[in-house]
């Protein structure tokens, strides 16, 4: 299968889990589309001053991958910088968050959601 990216949806979430701004979400493969456990493939597009607020991932995990920009990601409760190439997981029963705390600069990042 391949899927072009102008058949992709895109979307726009405010305030995502509590977050500022707003998340241009863009499924790069949608339900029905895959035979596995997951629930999210998408890219994650936030400006600056945008984010995800904190929260916890149960019975599920959550991996980003960043492509491009600089994310302030929190693991747990410990802050830390990502930059392109960089990648993290959220395991499940854990909490994370992340957010573009630069003054100028897109950040995008790939994120899949695997469920258990």
């Amino acid at each position: 299968m391949v899927k072009s990216s102008k058949d992709m949806k895109e979307n726009v979430r405010v305030a995502m889990r509590g977050g500022d701004g707003q998340v241009i979400c863009k499924d790069f493969l949608d339900k029905g589309e895959y035979d596995g456990k997951a629930r999210l493939f998408a890219t994650l597009t936030l400006e600056p001053g945008c984010s995800i607020g904190k929260h916890v991932h149960e019975n599920e995990e959550e991996v980003f991958y960043v492509i491009q920009g600089v994310a302030t990601y929190d693991d747990n409760g410990t802050v830390v910088k990502l930059y392109p190439g960089d990648s993290c997981i959220c395991r499940n029963g854990e909490a994370h968050s992340i957010a573009n705390r630069e003054e100028s600069g897109t950040l995008t990042v790939v994120a899949v959601i695997l469920t258990m």
